[in-house]
């Protein structure tokens, strides 16, 4: 869905197909913020406190970079996808959570989810610079990457295993 177009140098046809992909990052980042903040409410175990809060600052993290990748694709001329719904029709994720609820198992999950997205992130940000002429999103992306990258390191810094 989209509304007027902005001119700004980029195609009608390259807009769309950055604002798709963007849409899918979207949906992927909104999956990855819901199964935080189930970490967040339903961890238990004997370091509940520092791992709860650990998980506090990562979701808090993860609704900045929704609200930016949502602003993002409007200002590409594009409606943001906003419903459950569209969200679990695009997402790469998995919304299945079979862990225990003990921080090793609920890290190693989102730890996993955060790869996805990066594998994700490395694979279209020279593209949509290169094919479709949006350095703007391009250099946004690896804003984004870099997030991911930390955010990922700090989840692996707690499994012992």
């Amino acid at each position: 869905m989209k509304n007027r177009n902005p001119n700004i140098g980029i195609s009608e046809k390259n807009l769309e197909i950055v604002a798709t992909k963007l849409n899918v990052l979207l949906a992927d980042e909104y999956v990855l913020y819901t199964k935080t903040r189930n970490a967040h409410w339903n961890l238990v175990g004997e370091d509940f406190y520092a791992v709860h809060k650990f998980f506090e600052l990562q979701f808090e993290l993860l609704d900045e970079l929704i609200d930016s990748i949502a602003e993002r694709v409007r200002s590409l001329g594009h409606f943001s996808v906003a419903t459950l719904k569209n969200f679990l029709s695009l997402t790469q994720l998995t919304e299945a959570s079979n862990q225990k609820n003990d921080s090793q198992g609920f890290i190693t999950a989102l730890l996993g989810d955060h790869e996805m997205i990066i594998i994700y992130l490395r694979e279209i940000i020279t593209k949509i610079a290169d094919e479709n002429h949006d350095v703007g999103t391009s250099d946004f992306l690896t804003s984004v990457l870099e997030t991911h990258e930390k955010m990922a390191w700090l989840l692996r810094s707690h499994l012992t295993k």
